[in-house]
């Protein structure tokens, strides 16, 4: 019996998943991939925590996946220029990060890639915000932002190498 309402609850569940990406604006779509890599690196710090190697490597996979396949995958590079070139710098660099955590158990850098992940999150959010009011403005903030990560990304890796 208990089963049964369980089964009744998931469904109910998915179902307002499904309905509420049918529903959602591009960038709102943006913001949720942005919700699930998040999501999946606390839960990937959690089973670091706990020792369990295996839902450790299955949350970060999950992490990868959506960056590399959701985020990266969307961007049009044409369109977006330079934004959409640092953007994909910086998802190669979260992809790559979040691999070597996997295999160093580094805790500290799935934490860096959380927090850039919703820096990045916060942005897209101020974007949907403002893009019927401003959407120039709102593009540049966004532009910015990712234009003084990249360049912080590029300066970390160039001091680590003459280290």
């Amino acid at each position: 019996m208990f089963g049964m309402k369980k089964l009744g609850v998931n469904a109910y569940a998915s179902v307002g998943l499904e309905t509420g990406v049918v529903d959602a604006s591009p960038l709102k779509l943006i913001v949720m991939l942005y919700d699930g890599a998040i999501s999946a690196c606390i839960h990937a710090q959690q089973a670091m925590a706990q020792h369990d190697i295996a839902k450790k490597g299955e949350y970060l996979t999950q992490a990868v996946t959506i960056v590399d396949s959701g985020l990266r995958a969307c961007l049009d590079k044409r369109a977006g220029g330079n934004i959409a070139q640092n953007l994909d710098q910086l998802y190669q660099y979260m992809t790559r990060s979040l691999m070597e955590a996997s295999v160093r158990q580094d805790v500290k850098k799935v934490q860096e890639i959380q927090q850039l992940l919703m820096e990045l999150k916060s942005a897209w959010e101020t974007l949907e915000k403002s893009a019927m009011a401003r959407p120039v403005q709102a593009d540049m903030s966004l532009g910015q932002m990712v234009a003084q990560k990249t360049h912080e990304l590029q300066v970390n890796r160039l001091a680590a190498v003459g280290a």
